[in-house]
C-alpha cells in the first residue's frame, strides 16, 4: 500500500470523527511492524498499552478488545505494514473528567518500514521527557531536536539528563530508541525511568535465555569518550 488507513474503535474513521483528534495531545500509543500478518511481541505491546492507560487514565481496556481492533485493522492491511495504535479519551485534554473516562482506540496502518543496514550517528542533546515511561503524544521537543540533529549532520539525537545519563533517542520511523552496549560475555543496559521498547524487552528475555550476565546500570556520556560528539546505535522498531 502507498498511503494510510485509519480506524476508530475498529471501523473506518470519518473526517468528522477525526477532526477533534487532529491536534489532541493527551493520548498514548504503541507502534509495531507487521510481517506476514503477524506482530512480534504482542504480549509486550499489550502490556505497554495497559500500563500507559493506567498511568494516564486510571483504567485500561481489556486485552481482548485491543486484539479485536488489531485483527480488524490487519484484515484491511497488506501482509507487511507499519501499524500504530493510539488510545485517547473523552473528555480529552485540558478537561477534568467529572464522571467515568471513556477510552477510544485509533489504529493507523501505513507502508512497512525498512530498517537501514548501517548504524546511526546520534547527537547527544540535553533533554528529559515528561512521563518518560509512557510512549505518549504531544512532545514537540522530540521533532525539534531530531530536526536540529539532522541539520548538524547526525541521523538522530540521544537524550542526556541533568546528571549526564543517556536514556533514549527521538521517535522517528527508524529510531534507535534504546541505547545499550554489548560484548560477547555481558550486556550493559540502562537503569533509568524511561520508555522501554518492546524489542529491547525481547532482547532482555533473550539474554536471560542465553544465560548471559546482564548488568543494569546507567550509561554516562563520559563512557563514550572515544566517540566524542556522537554515538552509534543499532536500529530497532519500538
Amino acid at each position: 500500500m502507498t498511503g494510510s488507513l485509519t480506524l476508530l474503535n475498529g471501523t473506518t474513521a470519518t473526517a468528522e470523527e477525526l477532526a477533534p483528534l487532529a491536534f489532541a495531545g493527551f493520548a498514548h500509543f504503541t507502534a509495531m511492524q507487521v510481517h506476514d500478518r503477524s506482530v512480534r511481541g504482542l504480549d509486550l505491546q499489550l502490556k505497554r498499552l495497559r500500563d500507559a492507560s493506567d498511568a494516564m487514565f486510571g483504567r485500561h481496556l481489556p486485552d481482548a478488545q485491543i486484539v479485536d481492533y488489531l485483527r480488524e485493522a490487519l484484515s484491511a492491511a497488506p501482509e507487511d505494514a507499519s501499524l500504530a495504535l493510539f488510545i485517547t479519551s473523552s473528555p480529552g485534554e485540558f478537561v477534568a473528567p467529572r464522571s467515568k473516562v471513556h477510552l477510544h482506540v485509533l489504529t493507523r496502518i501505513t507502508d512497512a518500514a525498512t530498517v537501514p543496514p548501517e548504524p546511526l550517528a546520534l547527537d547527544v542533546v540535553a533533554h528529559q521527557r515528561d512521563l518518560p515511561q509512557v510512549k505518549h503524544v504531544g512532545e514537540v521537543a522530540k521533532t525539534l531536536l531530531l530536526r536540529q540533529a539532522i541539520t548538524r549532520g547526525f541521523d538522530d539525537a540521544v537524550f542526556e539528563d541533568s546528571e549526564g545519563r543517556l536514556s533514549e533517542a527521538t521517535i522517528k520511523r527508524y529510531s534507535p530508541a534504546n541505547i545499550a552496549r554489548y560484548d560477547m560475555k555481558e550486556a550493559l543496559l540502562q537503569e533509568l525511568r524511561l520508555l522501554r521498547g518492546t524489542v529491547e524487552r525481547g532482547e532482555q528475555d533473550g539474554l536471560a535465555t542465553a544465560a548471559l550476565p546482564k548488568h543494569c546500570n546507567v550509561l554516562l556520556k563520559r563512557s563514550f569518550q572515544s566517540q566524542i560528539g556522537s554515538l552509534e546505535a543499532c536500529c530497532s522498531s519500538t
